[in-house]
């Protein structure tokens, strides 16, 4: 007897990825209720059979903080149906941004949502860019940290030999450098200071950008503070076109005037995160990860190997 499919169910933080996933895969959306009691209360239904099956259950954890519960009791409520496997697919980690005690007195979010997603009742993680990639050993369950650079690779491939690949801040070099040897590019750092949350001031641009054409890779924009910082430094140690990769689109306060505003050509992101409200941005573009979602769930399905999926040092 053949191996039954993956079962793949959506949380209601991004339906229309979920819905790009199983397309890709080639099977139905799995039927789930998700309802709210009339005081905001939670409430999950599996509308079919489920049991025996390995469930993917794609759900983000950006604000609100419901999106986080929710997943929690898709979970236990899988569980609790007696299927095989549960493997939570987050395109976006959200709690990520603490992810160290670097003050007194503060939470590491990051390991108390690892440790909330394993509770539950997760067999495994397949996440996409966390916002720093030590968080994937914060989960005591397998996880798999999958890189959307191959997302935005046909865009840039064919970009002049004068693009020079640039991360805004030291935390990001990796990230940035796996572009550069993808794109044969240079890497050019940006030192900064941030005096307070949500702030950052450029201090110091390590590298040649002067007449260049600039990428800017980065796993997230939440306000665009940093972002258009980075932007305005760069163009004023004469950059050319400058273009922006970035994977999680918080984009959130007044990111969306500050990116309209800047001296910035284009910049792409990913569905992992349904872009707020209606925004219409002529600088903004979207490029789907549901293809890199689901062919990370159909390997993981068929014990097949995913590492060329999360290399970042592939040439």
């Amino acid at each position: 007897m053949a191996a039954a499919g993956p079962r793949i169910f959506s949380g209601s933080s991004n339906p229309e990825l979920a819905q790009k996933i199983a397309d890709y895969i080639g099977i139905p959306l799995g039927s789930i209720d998700l309802k709210r009691f009339s005081d905001g209360e939670i409430w999950v239904k599996y509308k079919e059979n489920i049991r025996g099956g390995d469930v993917y259950l794609v759900q983000s954890t950006h604000h609100p903080a419901e999106n986080l519960m929710e997943l929690l009791i898709m979970i236990d409520a899988a569980k609790r149906s007696s299927v095989s496997t549960v493997t939570t697919v987050i395109p976006y980690f959200g709690y990520a941004r603490q992810d160290r005690k670097d003050q007194p007195r503060v939470s590491i979010t990051a390991k108390l949502v690892a440790n909330l997603i394993s509770v539950a009742g997760a067999d495994r993680v397949i996440t996409m860019d966390l916002h720093a990639a030590q968080i994937q050993g914060f989960f005591d369950i397998p996880s798999d940290h999958l890189y959307a650079s191959p997302v935005f690779m046909d865009v840039f491939k064919n970009r002049s030999e004068d693009l020079v690949v640039v991360s805004p801040d030291v935390g990001g070099i990796k990230l940035a450098r796996s572009y550069a040897r993808r794109l044969h590019a240079n890497l050019v750092v940006i030192d900064k200071r941030r005096p307070k949350q949500n702030q950052a001031e450029v201090m110091n641009i390590i590298g040649d950008v002067e007449d260049k054409d600039i990428l800017i890779v980065d796993d997230l924009i939440d306000t665009g503070g940093t972002f258009v910082s980075a932007i305005k430094a760069l163009k004023e140690k004469g950059a050319r076109k400058i273009f922006g990769s970035v994977t999680h689109a918080l984009l959130s306060g007044e990111a969306i005037e500050r990116i309209e505003n800047s001296e910035i050509t284009k910049l792409y992101v990913t569905d992992s995160i349904p872009l707020r409200g209606n925004i219409k941005s002529k600088k903004i573009v979207v490029k789907s990860a549901a293809s890199l979602l689901a062919e990370a769930i159909r390997r993981t399905h068929n014990h097949e190997s995913i590492s060329s999926l999360f290399d970042t040092d592939k040439s």
